[in-house]
């Protein structure tokens, strides 16, 4: 206890070098915090008073990137309107089952085509179909791509995914650790958390008139409120099986439709930075690499499958929602990362007792897509010329164009 502030110094200076690196390089903090954070830890060196280790600061440390993961997902909130959402829920619904149809379907194939028995199959899957919600969120912002038209079906998706997986860990959890689930369980739980949501949509239409009546002129009383309202209301969500970063999305979203959103967003924006940092670095201390050598070939063939999937989806989804090649391609390219979800399945099957190699595959596989997620993200339009020049999607959208003129 006595170096515990010395720890957490130490980690964000480490959390300072990276980003300073990565602002140099002028490319996403996110893959050098993790490294950087997978380098440290259990069997980092010691020199003198100065630990690499963060022992005493771990759990410390993870607490604090939980609070990032909130701040990420609450600014992006923020940045929606529910009637936009609203107005896109076809195209949401169209989209997240599109979405999580083709990625679970290769997901569950994958193992099965590696003679992998059925319960680590169920885990593999769980790994490997859902998107990491923080990545998203950071990436979006960074690159300053929250306006774009198809943000709005990411978000949708991203939301979508999270009652997937109420679903799958409800059902799975009940197969891999013997738990009493019943199926009339497990549909109480969906309904609960689906109108859990819908309870704050409906408050972001009908109560904003109520809430743009909260009249605080001084900022420090308003950011307690705020920062208040923003942890209960994520703590609470994750008692009713809501993902407590989905909680503060919800909240944003409902502040997002007051006159409060602008003052709230630059008050918030340097606690997503600082926190979001700091939950990058936890990310890659959780990750063993000298557990990882067994299972690069298995991790490799799931990543390939995994991007494949992710641009079909991508593809399909912003077609059905009237987007052009383009922006759909940005939609498979911005969700192909994996993150904290993933880590939550790996855990789930090392403690069913089921194969160890999930633990290595699952962490390899994170770090591989958390690093080319943001880049292929970054580079979305040069994949996406590359790929026009084999699937020629600008020449028929053009001859498109042209029989609508003629029609006209």
């Amino acid at each position: 206890m006595d170096h515990l502030v010395l720890e957490v110094g130490t980690a964000l200076i480490l959390i300072a070098i990276g980003a300073v690196i990565a602002g140099k390089l002028k490319f996403s903090t996110i893959p050098f915090l993790i490294v950087i954070g997978m380098l440290v830890g259990p069997h980092a060196p010691e020199f003198g008073v100065i630990s690499l280790r963060f022992v005493q600061s771990a759990d410390l440390i993870d607490f604090m990137g939980r609070i990032g993961i909130l701040f990420l997902l609450f600014y992006l909130g923020l940045e929606f309107s529910t009637g936009k959402l609203i107005r896109s829920g076809k195209s949401i619904i169209i989209g997240g089952c599109i979405y999580i149809g083709i990625n679970f379907f290769l997901s569950l194939i994958y193992p099965l085509v590696l003679n992998f028995p059925l319960k680590e199959g169920l885990i593999m899957a769980g790994i490997t179909t859902v998107s990491s919600s923080a990545i998203v969120a950071k990436v979006l912002v960074d690159l300053r791509r929250t306006g774009n038209t198809e943000t709005e079906l990411i978000l949708g998706i991203i939301m979508f995914e999270d009652i997937f997986l109420a679903v799958y860990l409800s059902i799975v959890s009940g197969i891999v650790l013997g738990g009493d689930q019943t199926p009339g369980g497990t549909i109480l739980s969906v309904l609960i958390a689906l109108g859990y949501m819908m309870l704050f949509f409906i408050i972001a239409r009908v109560g904003a008139p109520m809430l743009n009546k909260l009249k605080i002129k001084s900022d420090e009383i308003f950011i307690i409120v705020v920062f208040a309202t923003l942890f209960f209301i994520a703590g609470f969500s994750e008692t009713l099986h809501v993902a407590e970063a989905i909680g503060a999305l919800l909240l944003g979203l409902v502040f997002s439709e007051t006159v409060h959103a602008k003052r709230i967003e630059k008050m918030v924006t340097p606690f997503r930075d600082f926190f979001g940092a700091i939950f990058f670095f936890s990310f890659g201390l959780s990750i063993d690499p000298t557990q990882l050598g067994g299972a690069v070939g298995i991790t490799l063939g799931a990543v390939v499958l995994t991007i494949i999937g992710n641009f079909a989806a991508g593809q399909l989804a912003g077609r059905a929602a009237g987007l052009s090649h383009k922006a759909s391609s940005n939609i498979g390219l911005t969700i192909v990362s994996r993150g904290e979800f993933s880590v939550i399945m790996a855990n789930m099957g090392i403690a069913g007792g089921l194969m160890p190699i999930l633990q290595p595959f699952s962490a390899l596989y994170v770090l591989i897509l958390a690093i080319l997620g943001p880049l292929l993200t970054k580079e979305s339009r040069h994949v996406y010329l590359f790929l026009n020049r084999i699937f020629k999607w600008e020449r028929g959208s053009n001859r498109g164009r042209k029989r609508q003129t003629d029609h006209d």
